[in-house]
């Protein structure tokens, strides 16, 4: 009898183990803006490698169909995280969207304007005289005129060929215009793959265009009530980050496993190099720290685009108080 009694006890607590451990795992559902491509290999990284797990979290990553389905998602409680262009947020949150930006890996877009070689186009004067695809909501000549400005370009000396998204790219391959922006962490590799050549690079970021890029967004309800849960989230993201810089090729290999009409490892791993060389941490300060000049400034160029109204509080944009500890500086 005494048995018996000792061998439930063992089975009970067992049972109560298991189901303390099951609880500890807090479920993190993330949503892409849009399909797969190099910029979200961390996060895959980080669910290979353990780093979420370790942290009692469970991912689940899904694609998205753009920014407003997205946060629209987000806001209806189905996700808990959205991956984003950080612009598309602040534009969001202006109008009144209650969410913030909880990280900026990409303080500045990595778009970079191409140009054929016979006609290159390497700094910013050159632009003048030449042609470029320009389409609604495509970041690079979205803010063009900022661009001209901050260079000392005369854009009126810039023809603008207004093309629909899609057709862009081919406008450019067929000869039809000079130039065209791609993103360095996604078109410009599987470019140069499909046609076998570089072209001549102007890097828009590098020449001062800050457009916030790869960002995570959570709604103001999530962030009051799970705040922990979010800042073990971003601790294995920093996690992957680190990892994948350490071995882009690994991180892309794994990015494929869940994308199995992706294009090829060569891309992918171009894909993925361009997205860590990005994240630039500030000094002092952990990667997707959140500086408010950059609210300012995105302000600012979206100023520049249309009508925004009275720029809201700064401070309702964006919370750096879930990101892990900020490194310790060296000399």
């Amino acid at each position: 009898m005494l048995k018996t009694v000792m061998t439930m006890a063992v089975a009970a607590l067992t049972i109560a183990s298991f189901g303390n451990s099951a609880s500890a795992q807090d479920q993190v559902n993330v949503r892409f803006s849009w399909k797969l491509k190099g910029e979200y290999a961390p996060l895959y990284l980080a669910d290979e490698k353990g780093f979420f797990a370790n942290k009692n979290v469970k991912v689940r990553l899904g694609e998205g169909a753009g920014a407003p389905a997205a946060l629209g998602a987000l806001l209806q409680g189905q996700e808990d995280v959205v991956i984003l262009p950080g612009i598309f947020a602040i534009s969001a949150i202006q109008k009144g969207m209650p969410v913030k930006l909880i990280a900026v890996w990409h303080p500045r877009t990595p778009v970079t304007i191409i140009s054929h070689p016979d006609k290159p186009v390497l700094k910013p004067k050159d632009m003048e005289g030449k042609s470029i695809a320009v389409s609604v909501g495509e970041t690079g000549t979205t803010y063009l005129d900022t661009f001209c400005q901050i260079n000392h370009v005369d854009c009126s000396k810039i023809k603008r060929v207004q093309v629909d998204a899609a057709s862009r790219v081919n406008y450019f391959l067929q000869g039809q215009v000079d130039m065209v922006s791609v993103y360095q962490t996604n078109d410009l590799p599987a470019l140069e793959e499909k046609v076998g050549k570089a072209f001549p690079k102007l890097d828009m970021a590098a020449n001062g265009l800050a457009v916030p890029g790869l960002s995570a967004v959570s709604s103001d309800t999530d962030i009051n009530k799970r705040a922990d849960v979010l800042k073990r989230f971003l601790a294995a993201v920093d996690e992957g980050i680190a990892a994948t810089r350490q071995d882009p090729k690994l991180a892309a290999e794994v990015l494929l496993k869940h994308w199995p009409a992706g294009p090829s490892l060569n891309v992918v791993e171009q894909q993925v190099r361009a997205t860590v060389d990005a994240i630039k941490p500030e000094n002092g300060h952990p990667a997707g720290w959140i500086d408010p000049k950059l609210i300012t400034s995105s302000l600012d160029l979206l100023k520049t685009e249309s009508d925004i109204g009275k720029p809201r509080p700064v401070d309702v944009f964006y919370t750096n108080t879930l990101l892990p500890n900020a490194p310790v500086k060296t000399q």
